[in-house]
C-alpha cells in the first residue's frame, strides 16, 4: 500500500485557454479538487507556495478551508519557503489550521526555490544574520518553528495581564498536539536530507535534486532516501519517518489525454538552478499497461511510502479529477499501491 496524493502549484493566468484566470479561481478550485480527490479515495491534497508570482502563496487560509470541507484526506504543503516566515506566527497559523482539520496537516517546509524577485525575503522583513547565508537563515527559522511546535512555555507572563494566565511560562496558542511529528523537509541534496533526519522531520523529495553522482534521477533519489533513513536511525528517533516523492504521471486513456500529454519527452534533464547542478526527473505519460511497467522500474517510488502527483491545475477541476481517478483505478492496483 502507498499513500497517493496530488501536488498543485496553483498557477493562474488571464489567458482564455486557462481554467484558472484569477487568484480566486485557483483558490476555490483548489478546495474543490481536494474535495473531489477525497471522494475518489486519494490520500492527500498538497500545495506549493511561491511569493511574488501568479501562484498559490499564503497556505494556511487555504488549508483551513479545505480542512473544513473534508474529513479524511491529508492536507499539506510542498513546500513553504522558510526564508520568508516568522516562525512563531507560523506556529499559530499552522496549529489553527490543523485543529480545524482535526489533525490532518502534513506541512512540507524548506529553504525554497529560485524566486521571482531578487532576495524577496528582504521585502518581508528578514535578512541573514552576520555570517549567515539565506539557507542558514531558513534553517534557523525552521529550528525555532520546530521548538515552538512542541508546546513548551517560554514567554514571561505579564504580572498584571488582561486575562488570567495559567502558572509558569506561556506557550503559543492554540497548540495542536502531534503537529510537530507531521513536519516534512523538502531536501534537494543528500546532506539536507541527513540534516532533516537529525531534527526528526519527515522527508519530502521533489522532481529535482542536486546531481550528486551522475546516475539517473530515480537512482539518486532512492539513495537520498536511504541516507535519510540511516541518519534517522543514527539519531535515535523512535518510530518510522515518512518519505514522499513527487512525479508527473499521466495515464493516456482518452483522446483528451493523448492531446495534452502524448509524445512528451521521457528522459531526465540536467541543468543549473540557483548555482547548483540539478537533475530533473522524467515525466511519465503512456497507456496504463506501459505506465505500470515504467513505474515498476522507478527505485525512488519503491522506496517512498507517499507519492505526490503533480497536477496541471490550469486544466480545471474536472480534468485533474479524471487524471487522479485514472491513476487510482488503472495504474495503482497493478503496482500493489491499492
Amino acid at each position: 500500500m502507498k499513500k497517493i496524493g496530488f501536488l498543485s502549484f496553483g498557477h493562474w493566468t488571464p489567458s482564455p485557454h486557462s481554467q484558472t484566470r484569477s487568484a480566486a479561481d485557483t483558490l476555490l478550485q483548489s478546495i474543490d479538487l481536494a474535495v473531489a480527490a477525497e471522494e475518489l479515495g486519494a490520500d492527500g491534497a498538497y500545495f506549493r507556495v511561491h511569493h511574488f508570482a501568479r501562484q498559490l502563496a499564503s497556505p494556511f487560509p487555504l488549508l483551513a478551508a479545505i480542512g473544513a470541507r473534508t474529513s479524511r484526506i491529508e492536507i499539506g504543503t510542498g513546500v513553504i519557503d522558510m526564508r520568508y516566515e516568522n516562525p512563531l506566527y507560523m506556529v499559530e497559523d499552522a496549529s489553527a489550521a490543523d485543529l480545524i482539520s482535526g489533525g490532518r496537516l502534513q506541512l512540507g517546509i524548506s529553504r525554497g526555490s529560485p524566486e521571482q524577485v531578487i532576495d524577496g525575503w528582504r521585502y518581508f522583513g528578514y535578512a541573514p544574520a552576520e555570517g549567515e547565508t539565506e539557507a542558514d537563515m531558513a534553517r534557523r527559522h525552521t529550528e525555532v518553528f520546530l521548538e515552538a511546535l512542541r508546546g513548551e512555555g517560554f514567554a514571561e507572563p505579564n504580572p498584571r495581564p488582561m486575562f488570567a494566565n495559567p502558572p509558569g511560562l506561556l506557550r503559543l496558542e492554540p497548540h495542536s498536539e502531534g503537529l510537530r511529528e507531521r513536519i516534512w523537509w523538502g531536501a534537494a541534496s543528500n546532506g539536507t536530507a541527513r540534516w532533516a533526519a537529525e531534527l526528526g522531520m519527515n522527508l519530502m523529495s521533489s522532481t529535482l535534486k542536486e546531481d550528486e553522482g551522475g546516475q539517473p534521477f530515480h537512482v539518486q533519489q532512492a539513495e537520498q532516501i536511504r541516507v535519510f533513513r540511516d541518519a534517522w536511525g543514527a539519531a535515535g528517533h523512535t518510530g518510522e519517518p515518512r518519505v514522499s516523492v513527487s512525479r508527473s504521471i499521466f495515464p493516456l486513456v482518452s483522446d483528451e489525454d493523448r492531446a495534452y500529454f502524448g509524445g512528451r519527452p521521457d528522459g531526465d534533464q540536467v541543468g543549473q538552478i540557483d548555482n547548483m547542478r540539478a537533475i530533473f526527473g522524467r515525466s511519465y505519460a503512456a497507456e496504463p499497461d506501459a505506465l505500470i511497467e515504467q513505474l515498476r522500474e522507478d527505485e525512488a517510488i519503491a522506496e517512498a511510502d507517499t507519492l505526490l502527483l503533480t497536477v496541471p491545475n490550469q486544466l480545471g477541476v474536472d480534468y485533474n479529477a479524471h487524471v487522479l481517478e485514472s491513476i487510482l483505478t488503472h495504474v495503482a492496483p497493478g503496482l500493489g499501491w491499492r
